[in-house]
C-alpha cells in the first residue's frame, strides 16, 4: 500500500506552477505582442487551432481516463504498471494515425501556411509522449510541476534571444513545440523507478476504446468553444488581427483562470479514491471547499479585470491592440464559470463515472457557442466571439448545476459565493477612488492592484471567512513551530 499523498503539498506545487505560468506570460506577452503584431499572432493562433483539432482526435480523452483509471489502482503497482502500458499503446496507434492525417492534408498542402504546420507536427508528437496522467493519477505532482517549470522558463528566455522581428515567427512556433516535446519526453526517464515489468503479451489496449470515446465526446464538445472560436474568426473574417485581438484576450484571461482552477488537477485524484473507497461524506466536503476555492480567487480577479483593462491594455500590449480593454471586460465572467464547471465537471463527475451527465453539459455549451459564433462573429468579429464565449461557458456550468442538484445542496453553493461577491464590490469601490486622483497610467495601476487586494483580504479577515482564517492557523503553527 502506497503512502497517501499530501493533498496541501499538491496543492501548493500546482499553485507554484500556475503562479509561474501566470508571470512568465505577464513579461513575454507585451514582448511578443509588440515584436510580432496582431497579424502575426493572429496567423499562430489560427494555424495552431487546426493542429489542436488533430491532437485531440489522437489523443482521444485517454489524458483524462488515463489519470482517473491510474488513481482507481494507483495503491497496486503492478495493477497500474499494465494500465499505464494498455493506454499508451492504445494512444499510440490514434495519435500516429492523426499524425499522418495531419500530414497529407495540410503539411503537403500548397497552403500559404504550410510551413508553420510542418512545425505543428512536433506539436502532435510531443502530445504522443505525454503521460503526465500517469503521475497526475499517483499524485506525483512534483514531478511534473519541475519539468513543466524548467521547460517554460527556458522556452521563456529563448523568446528574448532569438525573435527578433515579425520575419522572426517560424522561430516563435519552434519555440512553442520545442517545449511541448522536450517537456513530454523529459517525464519518460522516471518511468522506470514508478513502474513494474509487465508482460506485454497479456495486454488488452483495445479494452480502453469504448471508455475513451465516452470522455472523447465531451473533449470535442469543450474544444468547440476553446479553439473553434479562433478557427471561425480566421475563417470568417479576412483580417487575421481579429483572430490576434481574440488570442491575447483569451490568453491572458486563461493564465488567470489556471490559477483559480489549481486545485482541480490535484482534487481530481483525490475525490476519485475517495469515491472508489464509498466516502461520500469526503467527497462533499471536498466539493463544498472547492467551490469556495473558486470564488474567493475568481471574483477579485473579475472584478479587477473589469476595472484595470483600459489601463493595463496599453501598457502590456502597447499600440496597435486597442480592441482588447473591451474583450478582456465582455470575457471576464468565464473566470467563475469555467471555474465551478471545473469542480463539478473535473472533480466530481468524471472521477465519479458521470460521464454522461458531463457530456451532456459539455455538448448543450458547445451547440450554444457555435450557433453564437454564427450568428456574432460576420457582424462583431472577436467580440462577438467573446460574448459567445462566456454565453457557452455560463450554459454548460448551469447545466452542471442541473445534474448535481440531487447530490449537492446548489443554495449552499451558491449562498457562499455572497461573502466574495461583497468583498469584490468594496475593492471595485477602492480601485475607482484610487483611479480617479491617479493620471500617471503605470502607478494608477499598480495602486489599484495592490490598494484593491489588500481591502479584499481586509473584508474578508473582518466577516471571518473560513478558507482565510484556515490560512492564517496554518502559517501561525508553522511560525510556532519554527
Amino acid at each position: 500500500m502506497s503512502k497517501p499523498k499530501s493533498l496541501t503539498k499538491n496543492f501548493i506545487y500546482n499553485l507554484l506552477y500556475q503562479i509561474l505560468i501566470l508571470i512568465i506570460p505577464l513579461v513575454s506577452t507585451p514582448y511578443i505582442s509588440r515584436v510580432l503584431g496582431a497579424e502575426n499572432i493572429g496567423i499562430y493562433s489560427f494555424t495552431l487551432s487546426i493542429a489542436t483539432y488533430f491532437v485531440l482526435f489522437g489523443t482521444l480523452g485517454t489524458s483524462t481516463y488515463g489519470q482517473r483509471e491510474i488513481a482507481y489502482v494507483a495503491h497496486d503497482k503492478e495493477k497500474y504498471s499494465k494500465t499505464f502500458w494498455e493506454i499508451f499503446i492504445f494512444k499510440l496507434g490514434t495519435m500516429t494515425f492523426s499524425l499522418l492525417t495531419f500530414s497529407l492534408f495540410f503539411v503537403l498542402s500548397n497552403s500559404e501556411y504550410n510551413i508553420y504546420y510542418a512545425i505543428l507536427t512536433i506539436e502532435i508528437v510531443g502530445s504522443l509522449l505525454d503521460i503526465s496522467w500517469l503521475f497526475q493519477g499517483l499524485e506525483e505532482f512534483k514531478k511534473t510541476v519541475l519539468r513543466n517549470a524548467i521547460i517554460r522558463l527556458v522556452g521563456f528566455a529563448l523568446l528574448f534571444v532569438l525573435v527578433k522581428t515579425p520575419a522572426d515567427l517560424p522561430i516563435y512556433f519552434a519555440i512553442h513545440v520545442a517545449s511541448t516535446f522536450f517537456g513530454n519526453f523529459s517525464l519518460w526517464f522516471y518511468l522506470p523507478k514508478f513502474l513494474s515489468k509487465v508482460n506485454f503479451k497479456s495486454l488488452n489496449p483495445l479494452k480502453h476504446l469504448k471508455n475513451t470515446i465516452v470522455l472523447f465526446i465531451p473533449q470535442v464538445a469543450i474544444q468547440v468553444y476553446t479553439v473553434l472560436d479562433k478557427t471561425m474568426i480566421g475563417a470568417i473574417i479576412t483580417d487575421k488581427s481579429e483572430v490576434g485581438y481574440y488570442e491575447q484576450s483569451q490568453k491572458l484571461v486563461k493564465v488567470l483562470l489556471a490559477v483559480v482552477t489549481s486545485l482541480g488537477i490535484v482534487m481530481a485524484s483525490r475525490i476519485a479514491k475517495y469515491y472508489a473507497a464509498g466516502k461520500k461524506r469526503e467527497t462533499e466536503k471536498a466539493m463544498y471547499k472547492s467551490f469556495r476555492v473558486v470564488f474567493l480567487m475568481g471574483m477579485p480577479i473579475m472584478a479587477g479585470l473589469m476595472v484595470a483593462a483600459p489601463t493595463f491594455s496599453p501598457l502590456f500590449y502597447g499600440e496597435g491592440y486597442d480592441a482588447i480593454p473591451l474583450l478582456l471586460r465582455i470575457i471576464s465572467p468565464i473566470l467563475i464559470f469555467i471555474g465551478m464547471s471545473n469542480v463539478i465537471g473535473i472533480q466530481y463527475l468524471l472521477p465519479t463515472k458521470k460521464q454522461t451527465e458531463y457530456t451532456a453539459s459539455v455538448i448543450s455549451g458547445a451547440a450554444v457557442n457555435f450557433i453564437a459564433n454564427l450568428i456574432l462573429i460576420p457582424k462583431l468579429g472577436a467580440v462577438g466571439a467573446s460574448i459567445g464565449t462566456v454565453i457557452a461557458e455560463f450554459t454548460t456550468t448551469a447545466a452542471q448545476l442541473y445534474f448535481i442538484r440531487k447530490d449537492f445542496q446548489i443554495s449552499k453553493i451558491l449562498f457562499s459565493s455572497f461573502i466574495y461577491i461583497f468583498a469584490s464590490i468594496i475593492m471595485v469601490a477602492v480601485c475607482l477612488l484610487i483611479g480617479n486622483f491617479a493620471t500617471v497610467p503605470f502607478y494608477k495601476l499598480i495602486a489599484q492592484v495592490v490598494v484593491g487586494a489588500l481591502s479584499y483580504g481586509l473584508v474578508l479577515v473582518i466577516f471571518r471567512e473560513p478558507l482565510i482564517l484556515e490560512f492564517i492557523s496554518k502559517v501561525k503553527s508553522k511560525l510556532h513551530r519554527c
